[in-house]
């Protein structure tokens, strides 16, 4: 059942349904209770009737045989009325009553099948007199009088269910329009409109959707403006050592001096470098993007993952990398390729940044997380929260940099349930970032 409305309309109905047939019974079963006891009512004056009219309705026939009384027509196919003598023989009887003796009860109610048929019956003695008077009716009588009470109720009620069944549809009709204005508003769109929709006049059960879709053209629009971002940035980083590229190789064909051609062809490499790296950042950036948010994770050899991620990376003569022997064994708990990741664009950070120096990984003093140190200019303080946004390249910007290393590298941290800290160093110049656990 994929209709909302259809679904809506059967549960109502059912419910409803549901609640008169209990209704019904409970009606049924008072009904019944009130009826019995009414009737028991009845049969208890009746009986007493019957008895202060003994003596005037006298003893047997001459010929020794009961006398026959009619009863009222109102009684005549209910009541049936017995008189008998203490001594057993019957007096008299109203002429709808058996010939059998209705109860052997001495006195109260009772209950006897006489003739096939189920009595209920009611004794009233009168000792003074030496009679018994039997009054009692059928059972089937009282369960056809409740029965016809009930049909009297649920006539009126099937009558009026198609009534109600049209109108629950058309009040579910009425109380869905808001949704199906909204579904007509949302396809009359143009795709690039992701303004938000108007949940003023909404009903309160609308609005978390108008709510959760108007997040969810935020989010849009905001990813589609990040990769307008990402590649009106990329066309003007790459158009910058593609020109160099064209421009050096022009200079190589044209120069007859060697010195001039070695000098090109080094551009030439430096501006291909550059824009490897560019591009390499770029895919990085957009698989961490396009990557899942929770990956699994092992326990890492952090030490082992340093020293091959750095071992594996150009560095000018100038720059020295030490790994402490510390690191080697030291594990933590992250994703391997994120981890990799977030190592590599550290490492490159710091050495885009540095002359000449020192950069030192090692284990975080009291645990918790690694730490790589450089010596180079460090970050304005007032930079330092920024520097993680992608393409931000602040004062000390590199030349062959692009703005997305370390955003690269909290991204993969974050990815890996980990956490990237950076503050400048305190002993000297220089940065120091860490990767602590989550």
């Amino acid at each position: 059942m994929k209709s909302l409305r259809v679904r809506l309309f059967a549960i109502l109905l059912l419910a409803t349904g549901l609640i008169w047939l209990s209704a019904v019974a409970w009606i049924y079963l008072g009904s019944k209770r009130e009826v019995e006891q009414v009737l028991d009512n009845r049969l208890q004056e009746a009986a007493r009737m019957v008895s202060s009219l003994v003596g005037a309705v006298g003893g047997t026939a001459p010929d020794g045989t009961p006398r026959t009384f009619p009863a009222p027509t109102a009684y005549e196919r209910q009541l049936s009325c017995q008189i008998w003598s203490l001594d057993g023989r019957m007096v008299a009887r109203s002429s709808g009553a058996p010939e059998r003796r209705l109860t052997d009860a001495p006195a109260g109610f009772s209950e006897r099948e006489v003739d096939g048929e189920t009595w209920r019956v009611f004794t009233a003695e009168d000792a003074e007199k030496g009679v018994r008077v039997l009054v009692g009716d059928r059972l089937s009588l009282r369960e056809s009088l409740v029965t016809d009470l009930i049909m009297g109720l649920l006539t009126p009620a099937l009558l009026v269910v198609p009534l109600l069944g049209m109108l629950i549809w058309a009040s579910l009709g009425r109380g869905l329009r808001p949704l199906r204005l909204m579904a007509r508003n949302l396809a009359a769109r143009d795709a690039n409109d992701m303004s938000a929709i108007d949940a003023g006049q909404a009903p309160t059960e609308v609005r978390p959707l108008a709510d959760a879709l108007n997040g969810l053209f935020l989010k849009v629009e905001a990813a589609r403006r990040h990769e307008r971002e990402v590649t009106a940035f990329a066309a003007h980083e790459l158009r910058t050592p593609l020109a160099g590229l064209k421009t050096q190789a022009q200079v190589a064909m044209a120069a007859t001096d060697p010195d001039i051609t070695r000098a090109a062809l080094r551009q030439i490499l430096a501006a291909v470098d550059r824009t490897t790296r560019l591009v390499r950042q770029l895919l990085d950036a957009a698989r961490l993007d396009a990557a899942e948010e929770t990956r699994p994770l092992t326990e890492i050899d952090v030490g082992a993952l340093v020293a091959e991620t750095v071992a594996g990376m150009r560095v000018p003569a100038e720059i020295r990398t030490v790994v402490d022997p510390e690191l080697h064994g030291y594990t933590m708990r992250a994703d391997p390729e994120s981890l990799r990741l977030a190592v590599r664009n550290l490492h490159e950070n710091a050495v885009q940044h540095m002359q000449a120096g020192l950069v030192e990984w090692a284990a975080r003093p009291g645990g918790g997380g690694i730490v790589v140190r450089d010596e180079g200019p460090g970050i304005p303080e007032e930079e330092l929260p920024q520097v993680t946004k992608r393409f931000f390249r602040g004062r000390h910007k590199s030349a062959t940099g692009s703005g997305l290393g370390l955003a690269i590298a909290e991204m993969a941290s974050r990815r890996s349930g980990l956490s990237l800290h950076l503050r400048n160093r305190s002993d000297r110049r220089g940065l120091e970032a860490e990767i602590l656990r989550g």
